[in-house]
């Protein structure tokens, strides 16, 4: 049995406590120093001063959540990565070896020599003389021998330069026509109209156009000429003396010889720019109830406009320079800028005559050229303009 001090001792209550309850239990001990330090015991004087609330931990804030980091600072206090192009103090970074401050491709620093001059010019020299006595000699022998006195005045007033100048013109407008409807007609039917051969047919349009001009109209001399297979063919049928195929020789037989010569010039740019058409477009124009003829009209059409400003300048040009085919067709009555030189020059022996003829058609071809690079030019930026108006539109 306990003695009576024992029983006294065991329930002698704690100083501070309150008689009637347990007494607390050390909370510093159980759940940590955080609360102990923040709360003083019973009878002990507040550490705080005034009572204000107590420091929060290192890497905490006032509530005891996660205090943002300082600034160039990562989230456990070590040194942030930098931005992208920026340095470790924040500063532009320099930019990286063979780029420029943007991160493009740098330019090229010109060559230098020994002494620290520029020598790139050396490397243009060769080609440019080359150009020099292969094209610009030749040329400029050919402006002096224009500039003989009186020269420009006689041909002008003659009435053969006239008409060739207008048959010139005519023709090579009316060939340009023609190899565009053509041209974009037979692309059409190989870009979107799938059929056996296809392929080989649009292959054989890039070895159509290595074919010399003379060779297109030796065919078909040997069709419509007026011994050829038509005519013949006729007569065996009807027992008539000559067939009824004489167009070959006359003006519209030259149109049709160019026509069939330079389609394929159109339909090459043609072909490559259907190959880059996005077919969602054709399919969301089909499924919201298109006709063919509207889906060509205003989602085709559209997209085709520079390859045929591009393979129709060319064949402009190409044309107003023909020789070879009114040549050999043999339409004496088809005399044409080109045709003029060769006869001033050769059967006339009119040397300055025909050098004011060529000189005339180099400035043709130049200024329609210069006219196509132009419209080229302004169209592009007309869509780059349309372009960037319907990203904002969809931004």
């Amino acid at each position: 049995m306990a003695s009576p001090g024992a029983r006294l001792t065991k329930a002698q209550p704690a100083p501070g406590a309150v008689p009637g309850r347990p007494a607390a239990r050390d909370l510093g001990g159980e759940r940590g120093g955080r609360n102990a330090d923040a709360c003083p015991r019973p009878g002990e004087k507040d550490p705080r001063p005034d009572g204000d609330p107590a420091a929060p931990a290192p890497g905490r804030g006032p509530h005891g959540d996660a205090a943002a980091p300082a600034p160039g600072r990562g989230p456990h206090g070590d040194p942030a990565a930098p931005a992208p192009g920026r340095g470790p103090h924040g500063d532009a970074a320099a930019p990286a070896p063979g780029r420029g401050p943007h991160g493009d491709a740098a330019a090229p620093a010109p060559r230098r020599g020994p002494h620290g001059r520029d020598v790139s010019w050396l490397w243009a020299a060769p080609p440019v003389l080359a150009l020099a006595v292969v094209f610009l000699y030749p040329l400029a022998l050919v402006v002096q021998e224009s500039l003989a006195p009186g020269a420009y005045a006689r041909v002008f007033a003659s009435a053969s330069f006239r008409d060739a100048l207008v048959t010139t013109v005519w023709l090579a407008a009316a060939a340009t026509a023609g190899c565009l409807v053509l041209g974009f007609v037979l692309a059409l039917v190989l870009a979107f109209v799938p059929f056996p051969g296809g392929r080989a047919v649009a292959r054989f349009i890039d070895v159509f156009l290595s074919f010399p001009s003379f060779l297109i109209t030796l065919a078909l001399l040997f069709l419509y000429g007026t011994v050829g297979m038509a005519n013949g063919l006729w007569t065996d049928v009807t027992g008539a003396d000559s067939g009824p195929f004489r167009f070959l020789t006359t003006p519209w037989g030259v149109l049709l010889a160019e026509i069939t010569y330079f389609t394929p010039f159109v339909m090459r740019p043609l072909l490559a720019a259907f190959s880059q058409l996005d077919t969602a477009q054709l399919e969301v124009a089909s499924s919201l109830g298109a006709r063919p003829l509207r889906i060509v009209r205003r989602v085709i059409l559209p997209e085709a406009l520079p390859a045929l400003a591009a393979g129709g300048s060319l064949v402009l040009v190409m044309c107003l320079n023909e020789f070879g085919i009114v040549l050999f067709t043999g339409a004496k009555g088809v005399t044409t800028l080109p045709m003029l030189v060769y006869g001033k020059a050769v059967l006339e022996s009119d040397y300055a005559a025909a050098c004011v003829v060529a000189v005339v058609n180099v400035l043709i071809s130049v200024g329609l050229y210069g006219l196509y690079r132009t419209l080229v030019a302004r169209s592009g930026g007309a869509g780059a303009g349309r372009e960037g108006s319907r990203r904002r539109a969809g931004a």
